[in-house]
């Protein structure tokens, strides 16, 4: 009894475990999504700190870009290789000493390489919290994942506050593109709006300096948390889990990483070029004033928001698949009215609202939905977080392109439906790849199957045989003991029944006396017939 009540001890200590790791992923993501969110609304006072206009200092995002794609692929090497908790607490201190240096940044060189390094540990916290979610929870993971994908958002949109609270109201321009994104990247590409040389006043220096101290000391006092973890040793259970769970390989397990990859790349280029363009499109295709521009604008990513909130508790009784299925045909349905039918108004206020909602819980779900059909380690992840990167640094730059040189075409609408129908394709392929027999496991099964088979069929002969023999055996008995019967009675018996019976059984009377006296053969054939002929000599 006393086993038993440690065990239970122990399973309850290791539950609060998991909830707690969830709650500094949760807090963590938070963190992260006011650090690249944050970029937007100080920007100008960056490019002022560097003595640059907002046009010449692009590079940056670039750099913070190529530093996350390189920290997204170094994470997931890393984490198959060392424990989560330490490698997870090693990146937030990087990103803080990055926050803590910007403000002080006094050469547009220096800031850049200090974007890259903030860039990379932002793509490891990026790759391995998913993973560490993924091997915390396993296949009750949906909840929790979504959870730590809505802290990201929730950060994003407290950034903006937190920078003007800082600012004390100092309005300053901000990129679009960066007060929102999907996963931990912004695009490379500035729109219009970050183009213009609008420097800060310089007495805001100080003011400007506080936002990122408050955000780097925040993350400083999470990643405390993470080296306790690692000092408790839970990082090293979930990889003993992880590597219990190698023989759950998909048989496409490489094909379906590449395709999701390809899913990713299109779907998170949709919504962040969506985000950026759609205020320009406003103005430009709808002819709305600039309040109205920025009320689309703020529809989208509020429906945005709003649902990947509603999904924490939709992923609880939702199959990832369903969730993936019905975003997708959202989608489709809302940028197909957003791309023929966006010159009426309340086509594009719904179309805006539906899109933004249908976006919001792909990535997510993704993962869950990969993680019930094979392993996903961190090289797989940082896949994941690289496809999702590419494609907020690329097909924005395509679209901007794209709209310079066709002026009169609403290119971003157009691009909305394209990835669309890409991504509503690409799942079911995905799904058939994932449901694939495995060619080991049906060999097993055939194996079994065939031994049963014969087993089964040895099993029947032998016991037809049996049957015969015991059929064969009851017979021989049964003659015995009807002759036994007639041979017990006496001969006057005999004599009056022979009136009675047919000529047939008189005549074959006496010769089964002779055979019975005759024959001592048939008398050794049972125990039963000896008993016969031993009555037959005492009558």
């Amino acid at each position: 009894a006393a086993g038993g009540g440690w065990r239970c001890c122990r399973g309850v200590d290791g539950n609060a475990l998991r909830w707690c790791i969830t709650g500094a992923l949760c807090a963590s993501f938070l963190g992260l999504g006011m650090s690249i969110a944050v970029l937007g609304p100080t920007f100008p006072n960056l490019a002022a700190n560097v003595r640059k206009n907002v046009s010449d200092i692009y590079y940056i995002f670039v750099g913070r870009s190529l530093g996350y794609l390189g920290g997204s692929v170094v994470g997931g090497v890393l984490f198959d290789c060392m424990n989560a908790s330490l490698l997870l607490a090693l990146s937030m201190l990087a990103t803080t000493a990055g926050l803590y240096g910007i403000p002080w940044c006094k050469e547009a060189l220096l800031l850049t390489v200090l974007m890259s390094v903030i860039g990379g540990s932002m793509g490891i916290l990026d790759t391995g919290g998913n993973v560490l979610a993924l091997n915390t929870w396993g296949s009750e993971v949906g909840p929790h994942i979504q959870a730590l994908h809505f802290s990201f958002a929730a950060g994003a949109f407290l950034a903006p506050i937190l920078a003007k609270m800082a600012l004390g109201g100092y309005e300053s321009e901000e990129l679009p593109e960066a007060e929102k994104t999907n996963q931990s990247v912004l695009k490379s590409v500035p729109t219009a709006s970050a183009a213009s040389p609008t420097p800060a006043p310089k007495d805001h220096h100080e003011d400007f300096l506080w936002s990122y101290i408050i955000i780097g000391t925040y993350i400083l006092l999470i990643s405390i948390f993470f080296f306790v973890f690692y000092a408790k040793g839970s990082s090293a259970q979930d990889k003993a889990k992880a590597s219990g769970q190698k023989g759950k390989l998909a048989k496409h397990h490489w094909t379906l990483i590449g395709l999701l990859f390809v899913f990713f790349l299109f779907y998170v280029g949709a919504e962040v070029t969506y985000g950026s363009y759609v205020f320009t499109y406003a103005m430009v295709f709808a002819e709305m004033t600039e309040s109205e521009a920025a009320a689309l604008n703020s529809v989208f990513w509020g429906a945005f928001a709003t649902c990947r909130g509603l999904a924490i508790f939709g992923a609880a009784f939702l199959y990832p698949g369903t969730m993936i299925l019905m975003s997708l045909l959202s989608s489709a349905a809302s940028s197909s009215a957003l791309a023929f039918f966006a010159h009426y108004r309340i086509s594009l206020w719904v179309g805006t609202a539906v899109y933004g909602a249908s976006m919001a819980t792909i990535f997510p779900s993704g993962i869950s939905w990969i993680e019930q059909y094979t392993v996903v380690e961190g090289k797989s992840a940082a896949l994941f977080v690289v496809g999702a990167a590419l494609g907020e640094m690329c097909i924005p730059a395509v679209v901007g392109y794209l709209q310079g040189r066709f002026h009169h075409i609403p290119v971003v609408m157009y691009t909305a439906f394209a990835t669309s129908v890409i991504t509503v394709l690409l799942f079911p392929v995905m799904y058939k790849l994932a449901n694939a027999p495995q060619d080991d496991d049906s060999k097993e099964v055939s194996d079994t199957e065939t031994c049963r088979a014969l087993l089964s069929n040895s099993r029947l002969t032998e016991d037809e045989e049996d049957e015969e023999d015991v059929r064969d055996w009851n017979d021989a008995d049964f003659e015995v003991i009807e002759m036994n019967d007639k041979l017990k009675n006496s001969p006057t018996e005999r004599y009056r029944k022979i009136p009675e019976d047919s000529p047939a059984e008189i005549s074959l009377q006496p010769h089964l006396d002779n055979v019975l006296g005759d024959s001592p053969v048939v008398v050794e054939g049972s125990p039963g017939r000896q008993n016969g002929n031993v009555d037959w000599e005492k009558s």
